[in-house]
C-alpha cells in the first residue's frame, strides 16, 4: 500500500486498522501540517524565553507542578520524565496495537496545539517506517494524564533506551541508520500525555467487533433454520414500529440471509408454534442493541483519532494552556460499553447452542447433534465450553471506568482506568469470537440433519464456508475432539472470513 499521509486531522479508523495490521505499511507527513507545527513551536520558544511558569515546560509534573526548574535543566527534565514514567509491567502489547499507538501519537503531535518541533514527529515516523516496534508492557496505565507508562516505553525506544522487539532499542536504531532523539522543552510531556494506547485498542476492537456482529447475525440465522424457527418476528413492520438503527439493520440482514429458504417452506403449513423462544425471536432486538453500542464505540474512536489529547496545548495567540484533554474517560466508557455489548452477544449465542444440542428444545434434531446418541456424546461439551466462556466474560464485564483510584499524591484524584477497560474488553472479544464459532459449528451440524432441504441463500453460503474442505470443518460422523474444529472456526471468525456481509455498518 502507498504511504499513509498524516495531517493531524484526517485520520480514519480504516486507516488505523490497515496500517497497524500491515507490517509493510509506512507513513509520510503532510508538508503543510509540518509548517503549521513549526509556527506553533516558535510560539512555545517565545513563551519559554519570557520566563513565566508554564506547566511541564519549566515546572515539575503532577503534584510537583509548583516546582520551578532551572533554564539549563529543561531538556534533562523531559528525559527524566520519560525514564521515570516507563513503569509498565506484564506481557507486551501485540505489534498491531503498538503500531496503532505510534501512528495515533504521530498524528496527534502533528496538530499545531502540540507545540513540539517537527523533528519529533519526523523521528517517530522514521522509527515506525523502519519497522521498529517498542516493547510496551500492557499494564501500568490508569488512563489519566494519558497512557503515561505505555507511551513512555515508546518514547524510550525513540531516545535509544529500553527494549524493542528483537533486542535493545539502541542496537535497533543503529541497524536502521537512526540516531537517538533528544527531547526539547515540552516534548517529553507532549509525547506521553494522551490516550493513544487505549484508543489504539479501541480502534482495532471496534473493527473486529463490527465483523463479529455480522458473523453473529449469520450464526443466529443459521440456528433459526436448523431449529426450524419462524421468520415472522423479522417482519419489517415490527421493527419500523421500534426503529432503533441496530435493530433495523439486524432484522434486515437476517431477512436477506434467510431469503428463499426451502427449510422454512417445508414446515410452514404444519407449524403450530405461535412463538419461538427469545433467543430466536428477539435476535434483532438483542443484537440490534449490540450494534448500537458498537456504533457508539466507533464514533468515540473516530473523534479521538484526530483530537488534541496532549497537555499543555498551544493556541494561535501564543497562549499555552494546561487542561485535561488527556483524560481517558470517553474512551474508557466506550470500551466498557463495548465489553457489555460483546458479553451480551455471546450470551445469546450460547443460548442458541443449548437449543441446538438439547433434544428437549431442538425441534427433532438428535441429542447433542450426534447420529448415535448414547454411544456418542456429540457436541455435548461444546455447549459447556461456550457456557464457561460466557461466565468468564460476565465476570469481566463490570465497568472499569467507574473504578477510580486516586494517583500522584491525590493530584490525579479521579482516573478512568482506560487500559484496564481495554484489556478486559480484548479478552471478552476473544471469548465472543469463540462462542460464535461454537454456534456455527452446531448450526452447521443441525443443517446437515435437514438435508436435502436447503436453507436461505445467505445461510447456505455461510454453511458452505464453514464446511469448506481446506480450512473449514467436516460434519461430525463419529465422536472426535471438538477443540481443533472450534479453534479453526474461531480463527476464521476473528479474521472476518465468516462475515456474511463485509462492510455493512452496525
Amino acid at each position: 500500500m502507498p504511504p499513509l499521509t498524516l495531517t493531524g486531522q484526517s485520520l480514519s479508523l480504516a486507516d488505523v486498522v490497515a496500517v497497524a495490521r500491515d507490517p509493510t505499511a509506512t507513513l509520510r507527513l503532510d508538508p503543510g501540517a509540518l509548517g503549521r507545527l513549526g509556527e506553533s513551536r516558535r510560539l512555545v520558544d517565545q513563551a519559554v524565553a519570557r520566563g513565566g511558569a508554564i506547566y511541564g515546560i519549566n515546572t515539575g509534573f503532577g503534584k510537583l507542578a509548583n516546582v520551578r526548574v532551572a533554564p539549563d535543566k529543561l531538556e534533562q527534565l523531559q528525559v527524566n520524565l520519560i525514564r521515570s514514567h516507563a513503569a509498565g509491567m506484564g506481557d507486551p502489547l501485540p505489534p498491531d496495537v503498538v503500531r496503532a499507538a505510534m501512528l495515533l501519537r504521530a498524528n496527534v503531535l502533528l496538530r499545531p496545539t502540540s507545540g513540539v518541533r517537527p523533528a519529533l514527529v519526523e523521528a517517530l515516523v522514521a522509527l515506525f517506517n523502519a519497522g521498529i516496534i517498542p516493547l510496551v508492557p500492557e499494564q501500568g496505565s490508569v488512563g489519566a494524564s494519558g497512557d503515561l507508562a505505555p507511551l513512555s516505553h515508546i518514547a524510550m525506544a525513540l531516545i535509544g533506551e529500553g527494549e524493542v522487539r528483537g533486542g535493545p532499542a539502541a542496537a535497533a536504531l543503529r541497524g536502521a541508520g537512526l540516531t537517538p532523539f533528544r527531547f526539547a522543552p515540552k516534548e517529553g510531556i507532549s509525547f506521553i500525555n494522551g490516550t493513544q494506547a487505549q484508543t489504539a485498542l479501541l480502534a482495532l476492537m471496534v473493527q473486529d467487533a463490527e465483523s463479529l456482529w455480522r458473523t453473529a447475525v449469520g450464526a443466529a440465522a443459521m440456528s433459526l433454520e436448523a431449529l426450524r424457527g419462524t421468520p415472522t418476528p423479522l417482519d419489517p413492520r415490527i421493527h419500523e414500529a421500534r426503529p432503533h438503527p441496530g435493530q433495523l439493520r439486524t432484522a434486515d440482514l437476517m431477512r436477506t440471509l434467510l431469503a428463499e429458504s426451502e427449510i422454512r417452506e417445508s414446515h410452514r403449513e404444519n407449524d403450530d408454534r405461535v412463538q419461538d423462544a427469545y433467543s430466536l425471536r428477539c435476535t434483532p432486538q438483542v443484537l440490534g442493541a449490540v450494534a448500537d453500542a458498537i456504533r457508539f464505540a466507533r464514533e468515540t474512536a473516530v473523534i479521538e483519532l484526530n483530537a488534541s489529547t496532549d497537555n499543555p496545548l498551544v493556541f494561535e495567540n501564543g497562549e499555552v494552556l494546561s487542561g485535561g484533554n488527556f483524560h481517558g474517560q470517553p474512551v474508557a466508557q466506550a470500551l466498557d460499553f463495548l465489553a457489555v455489548a460483546l458479553t451480551t452477544l455471546q450470551a445469546i449465542a450460547e443460548r442458541r447452542v443449548e437449543r441446538l444440542v438439547n433434544p428437549d428444545l431442538s425441534q427433532g434434531l438428535p441429542a447433542f447433534l450426534t447420529r448415535d446418541p448414547g454411544l456418542s456424546s456429540g457436541y455435548m461439551m461444546v455447549q459447556i465450553t461456550a457456557a464457561s466462556l460466557v461466565a468468564e466474560s460476565r465476570s469481566l464485564a463490570m465497568p472499569a471506568s467507574i473504578g477510580s483510584i486516586p494517583t500522584d499524591a491525590n493530584q490525579e484524584d479521579f482516573v478512568p482506568m482506560g487500559m484496564a477497560a481495554a484489556l478486559k474488553t480484548r479478552r471478552i472479544l476473544g471469548n465472543a469470537q469463540k462462542v460464535v464459532a461454537a454456534e456455527l459449528l452446531c448450526g452447521a451440524q443441525g443443517l446437515d440433519f435437514l438435508q436435502p432441504l436447503r436453507p436461505g441463500r445467505g445461510v447456505e453460503a455461510l454453511y458452505r464456508r464453514v464446511r469448506a474442505p481446506v480450512d473449514g470443518v467436516a460434519p461430525l460422523e463419529a465422536d472426535r475432539p471438538p477443540a481443533p474444529d472450534l479453534a479453526r472456526l474461531a480463527a476464521l471468525v476473528a479474521c472476518g472470513a465468516l462475515d456474511p456481509a463485509p462492510g455493512l455498518p452496525c
